[in-house]
This record gives C-alpha cells, structure tokens and sequence, in this order.
C-alpha cells in the first residue's frame, strides 16, 4: 500500500548526547532535501521503491514523514504481518525492517523482495543496544526514526554495484550539502574554541557576526572580573559609542532578551550622549545562564521605528552563538580561577605566590636584557597596635586602603603584591636603584599623609618602613633580592621607622 501525508514536510536532526542521555531533536523544512533531490544528491538511482516494514504499533506517519522529501522514489510501508511475493514490489532501493519489535524476519522472503537492496533495521527507540540488536538480528546496519533522508541515501549509494572508487564517491555525496550547511556552526565553534582566554574568544565572536551579518560594527560586551559590565571586543565601532553599546549590551544580559533600538545614545537616557545609531543585540546564553550580548550597531542608518527580528532570524541567530557563549563563559571560569589562585583575597592585589613567580621570570628578563630590576618591601608601623585600637575588621579595612594608596604610587607595569599580614612588595622591572629610592620615598610619603577610615568617622595614621634592592646593581642572583630588600627594612625599623633604606652590596 502507499502511504500518503499532508503537506507539511519536516526533517528531524537528532542529536544523542551520550553524556547527559538526552535527545535533541531539531526539525526543519524537508524542502532543503528535495532541492539535494533534485541535483542528483541525495539518492544515486531514480524511479525505485524505499519498502518500510514496521510493527503492529508503530507510528508509521512520523518514522517516515522524512522520507517523503525524496522526490521521485516511491514510499511504500508494509506491516510485519503481511505476506508478500517478490513479485509485490519493484526496483527496490532500500528495505527498512523495524528491529525493535523484536520480530526476526523470514530472510528468505525478505531477501527475495529486496533483489540485492540493502536490508536495514530501525527502531524509534533510543535505548542502549539498539543497534547491536539490529545486527544481531542480521541487519546491514541501523537506524532511528524518524528516518533521515541522508541516512538511507547513504545505505542505497553504499550498496549499490560498481568499483571502490564509484562507491565511496556515492557515499559521500549525500553528505556534501548537509555539510556545507553545518560548516558555520563548525567554523564558529573552531574559532571560539581556539583559545582559552575571553578577549580571543570575544573577537572570534565579533568576525564571525561581522562576516555573516549585515551591520558595518559588531562587539561583544560580557562581566569583568569585578563583575561590572565590560567591552571585550568590538569591530569598526564609532568613536563615542562605546559607553552607550555597554550600556545596551548590559541591559539585555540582564533581561535576558533580545531588544533593538534605534537610537543607542539615548537608549538609556542622555547620561550617555553621543552619536546617534540604530543597534540589536542578541543575549548570549548556556547553561540556562545569560553571560553576555552580541550588539550589532549601524551609524549610518537613521532608523524611523526600532529594528525587530524576525522569529526565525532570532532562532537562529540564538543556535548559531549557542557555542560562542559556551567557549567564553569557560574561558571566563578558567580567567576567574586562575585570578583567584594569584590574588590575595582581602586587598585585591597579587599574593606572594605570584610575587615570587613575577620575580623569577623578570630576573631572567634583566639578566638577558642587561636592565636593571628592582624590589621594594614595604612593612605598616605600629599595625598591631592598630589592630588592638580600632579591632581586626577596621585593621582589614585599613590594609585594604594601604593597597590601594601604594597601586596609585606605581606604573601600571609595576606588580604590587601583599606578600602576608601588614607586608607589601612591589616590583619595578626596568628601574634601578635611584629611581626605586625615589618610588619607595613617594609610597612613605603618601601613607604617612593618608588619612585611614575616614570614611568611617576616623582619622587614623599610619607610616611604613621600606628596604629597596636592586639586580645587578646591588644584588647579583634574583634568589636574593627579596631577602635584600627585607634586611633593608628592618634597618629601618631599627633606625625609628617610618624610613626608607638602600640594601647594601651583596658580592
């Protein structure tokens, strides 16, 4: 008998994540099958018969919806039950049995009807052992329903006559639009997952968005390490936007939703005034989380209404940065976990491990530069007696400002570091140890005229005691510049504090 169907045709991509066990299924028009169809892809032969045998329960209508995209070849289904000669039916292409009923066929009958055909089982099942059943059962191979057009494409070009070579180029034909289809998924997910760290990861977003999509300026906007709301990257983005594009990118990352707008500098009120653009950004969402957007921003274009996506553009849009949002939030993780492993939890700034590694690799930079490198330890006078005065949380709180005074009082390229307790360290690559004096003089000065908790209602003081070494100038192995610059100081704790000392020249 021939089976018939409505209009409506759908191609199912199953996707079995062996991992978490679950079944993803994404349907899409078969119209995209009958144009393979029709350039002579899909299937090698025409006019034959594709026979579907199925069980006394089986959905026939959704097992072979797919097949119905095959144009010119000839669905006929069959029930296990029936009898039938192999004068029944034609030019057979394929014969699919359903293995999940358990049912062995009559191989006799079966082979007579198939006249060399391939003989497959299917099942619309997705439990484990499906497939050994089938080849058990002594099936050529197995597949799951609903049927996939290029599945069995592939089973009828495999086992039809001709040499190796003929063969193996049928085989491989079906796949060829369907690969051409996937490869910007494959392309995105090659890009993004090259790199470990967010701002590569951010600007493979951006050129991929910028190759496929029509506006002139795409970026990426995601949370920093604090937490605030960060431009990672950005392509052809006019000068004065960027606050107004992180403004927007933050807006949707928390809504969680796609939006546009056709005015971007006013989006959020006035408070970011600048050049007028019309803007759609995309959220980028995984793991049910919404880490970040995607804006795309046109200057050039006036817009008289807010720009809107269509339902199908959004979708796929959404799948087509579903792995870009995953690569980012990871190298995201692994960012924030290496942060934390060289970041002193109370201060913000580095902690004595990375102190030392920072010293060893900038030692070996001077020693094959020949430029100077300098270390300045820097102790808190009198911090018990502090800690005892005012209690150990206005002590943190205290060591917190210190931090902060001394990071003002350094290069951006200098590496302040809390070594432990009331402690600090800094490096000064590039600096010898007239400069270092004058550095570590500043940093005296200014927490001598600090006034601490005062945004509490204090006026506390405090001064410092810090030893200066210097590589090669004063020290000959970088193994001991610190405890140089640390002998140094307890000179000047010994002196009366609140000093500066040069450590003396080590042979």
């Amino acid at each position: 008998m021939l089976v018939r169907f409505g209009s409506t045709d759908m191609l199912y991509l199953r996707d079995i994540e062996g991992l978490s066990g679950t079944d993803r299924t994404l349907r899409m028009p078969a119209r995209g099958h009958r144009k393979m169809a029709r350039r002579g892809h899909t299937l090698p032969h025409s006019n034959l018969t594709l026979v579907v045998i199925h069980g006394p329960t089986a959905d026939v209508r959704s097992h072979v919806a797919p097949l119905r995209s095959l144009k010119r070849y000839r669905l006929v289904c069959r029930a296990q039950s029936e009898v039938f000669s192999e004068r029944a039916i034609r030019r057979v292409g394929a014969v699919l049995w359903e293995s999940s009923t358990g049912l062995r066929p009559n191989w006799r009958l079966l082979r007579a009807l198939a006249g060399g055909a391939p003989i497959v089982g299917y099942s619309a099942d997705l439990e484990t052992g499906a497939s050994e059943r089938s080849r058990n059962m002594g099936f050529l191979s197995h597949l799951v329903a609903p049927l996939n057009p290029v599945d069995v494409a592939h089973q009828i070009a495999v086992s039809a006559p001709g040499d190796m070579a003929t063969r193996w180029e049928r085989a491989c034909a079906p796949l060829t639009e369907y690969l051409g289809q996937v490869a910007v998924f494959s392309e995105m997910t090659r890009r993004v997952g090259a790199s470990l760290a967010p701002g590569p990861v951010a600007e493979a977003i951006v050129d991929r968005a910028a190759a496929w999509l029509p506006a002139p300026s795409w970026s990426v906007v995601a949370t920093d390490l604090v937490g605030a709301p960060a431009l990672l990257a950005s392509t052809q983005l006019p000068r004065g936007l960027e606050r107004s594009v992180i403004s927007f990118g933050a807006k949707v990352t928390r809504t969680g939703r796609g939006v546009g707008t056709r005015d971007l500098a006013g989006d959020d009120g006035r408070e970011f005034a600048g050049p007028s653009a019309a803007a759609i950004a995309m959220p980028l969402q995984c793991r049910g989380l919404t880490i970040g957007a995607v804006v795309g921003v046109d200057a050039c274009i006036v817009s008289s209404r807010v720009p809107e996506l269509p339902d199908s553009v959004r979708s796929a849009l959404s799948l087509l940065f579903e792995p870009a949002a995953l690569a980012l939030d990871n190298a995201s993780r692994m960012q924030r976990t290496q942060t934390l492993t060289v970041t002193d939890d109370l201060t913000q700034l580095f902690n004595s491990r990375y102190l030392s590694e920072v010293l060893h690799r900038e030692g070996r930079r001077s020693v094959r530069t020949r430029r100077p490198l300098s270390l300045l330890f820097i102790d808190l006078d009198g911090f018990k007696e502090f800690n005892n005065t005012y209690g150990h949380q206005c002590g943190s709180r205290a060591l917190v400002e210190a931090g902060a005074v001394i990071r003002n009082c350094v290069r951006a390229t200098d590496v302040v570091a809390r070594f432990g307790g009331d402690e600090f360290s800094v490096v000064l690559p590039d600096t010898g140890s007239g400069r270092a004096m004058a550095v570590a003089d500043r940093v005296r000065t200014r927490l001598a005229s600090h006034r601490f908790l005062a945004s509490e209602g204090f006026n506390c003081r405090l001064t410092a005691s810090a030893g200066v070494a210097t590589l090669p100038e004063l020290v000959p192995t970088v193994d001991r510049l610190l405890q140089a610059a640390d002998d140094a100081m307890y000179r000047v704790k010994a002196q009366g504090k609140d000093g500066i000392q040069l450590a003396d020249a080590v042979a």
